[in-house]
C-alpha cells in the first residue's frame, strides 16, 4: 500500500519550532499548493500522538470524514470530536500498514515528524511532497532524523507558487528496513 508524506518546512529544513509551533508556515501566504488534491487521493491519515495533540489544540477538526489513525501506546481522548472517524493504534510501522490494509485502506498520508521518520526508516514511504516556505527559523524540529544509510530519491516535479512556496515531489527509490 502506498504511503505518502505531504509536509511544509522552512527553507532551513525545520517542520516546527523547538516548542512544536508551526506559525511560520503562514509565511507562504496560504496559497493553494496542491494539498486538497493530494488529500483527496488518500483514504487514511496516520499521525503520531504529538501531531494529534497539536490538532486537538488547533480547535477545529480539519480532516472532515477522513479516517484518522493516531499512534500512541497511551490512551487518547477522542471525545472532543465525536463526529470524526478517529482510531488509535500502536506498534511498528509495518504492523500498522498491514492492519490498515486489512481493513480496506489503499493509500496512507503519514504525518508528524517522529512518525514520518519511523515510517521512512522502516522503508514504508513511497512518495515525499515537501513544500518549502520562504523563511529561515534557525532551529526547530527537523523533518528528517538520523538514518541508518542514504535513501535514494527520484525527483518527479517542482513547482513554485505566489508568496514564495516551492513544492518538490520525490519518489523513494531505496527503502531500507532497519
Amino acid at each position: 500500500m502506498p504511503c505518502s508524506v505531504f509536509v511544509g518546512i522552512s527553507v532551513d529544513g525545520f517542520m516546527a519550532r523547538p516548542d512544536g509551533s508551526v506559525d511560520f508556515l503562514d509565511a507562504g501566504g496560504n496559497v493553494p499548493h496542491g494539498f486538497e488534491e493530494f488529500f483527496a487521493s488518500v483514504d487514511a491519515v496516520v499521525m503520531g500522538r504529538k501531531t494529534f495533540e497539536w490538532v486537538l489544540a488547533y480547535g477545529e477538526w480539519m480532516y472532515g470524514k477522513m479516517r484518522v489513525v493516531a499512534l500512541s501506546s497511551q490512551p487518547l481522548d477522542f471525545s472532543q470530536y465525536p463526529q470524526a472517524r478517529l482510531e488509535q493504534m500502536s506498534g511498528e510501522p509495518a504492523e500498522i500498514v498491514a492492519r490498515l490494509a486489512a481493513t480496506g485502506a489503499h493509500h496512507l498520508y503519514v504525518d508528524g515528524g517522529i512518525t514520518i521518520q519511523r515510517f521512512l526508516r522502516a522503508g514504508l514511504i513511497d512518495r515525499l511532497i515537501i513544500t518549502r516556505v520562504p523563511v529561515l527559523i534557525g532551529q526547530g524540529i527537523s523533518l528528517f532524523g538520523a538514518l541508518p544509510h542514504d535513501i535514494q530519491l527520484r525527483h518527479t516535479a517542482t513547482q513554485s507558487f505566489a508568496g514564495g512556496l516551492v513544492k518538490s515531489e520525490y519518489d523513494v527509490l531505496s527503502k531500507p528496513a532497519v
